[in-house]
């Protein structure tokens, strides 16, 4: 059975999930692909923000340097951001989709069975099969969007602490 045949057998609630796929994914690439363009630039980076902490600083004590310097980071960080929650949001709810499936599945056969009986079991089976179908499927577009959020949380943390590290280290 075909990769398309399977989406189809799961009814709508599969084309829900592999659109959420598809855009989680282009999230999750653009995403990965910015953030190795900022660390290459990173330096430039670095500087552009020193030079803008020096010139709001001016003859302020060390305590107020650094919290501008976090100030800048974080609205630096804060553009690279976006995106982000999408893919959790993505991580979260394919499951609970998958759940919905199951459940619509599971509703699908007790109808058949009310309406034929137990005679013909494959009367029923289509709906235990959208059941499962979307139960996997839910799973499938979860795991790997929970992945790559937290990874890119970790590379969007790694690239955040060293550039206040650059800064720190170019203004005090």
């Amino acid at each position: 059975m075909s990769l398309f045949e399977y989406i189809r057998q799961g009814g709508p609630i599969m084309y829900i999930l592999l659109t959420l796929n598809i855009v989680g994914f282009a999230i999750m690439i653009s995403k990965f692909l910015v953030f190795n363009e900022e660390k290459k630039k990173l330096e430039q980076t670095a500087d552009r923000l020193s030079d803008r902490v020096k010139s709001e600083a001016g003859n302020q004590d060390a305590g107020s340097i650094i919290e501008l310097a976090k100030q800048e980071v974080s609205y630096e960080v804060n553009s690279l951001e976006r995106g982000i929650n999408t893919v959790k949001v993505i991580a979260t709810v394919s499951p609970l989709l998958g759940l919905l499936g199951t459940v619509i599945g599971v509703l699908v056969a007790f109808r058949v069975m009310s309406q034929t009986g137990l005679n013909n079991p494959a009367s029923f089976a289509q709906g235990i099969s959208m059941a499962l179908i979307t139960t996997v499927g839910g799973m499938i577009v979860a795991i790997p969007h929970y992945i790559g959020h937290n990874y890119l949380l970790g590379m969007m943390d790694r690239l955040e602490v060293d550039l206040e590290k650059r800064i720190l280290h170019k203004v005090l």
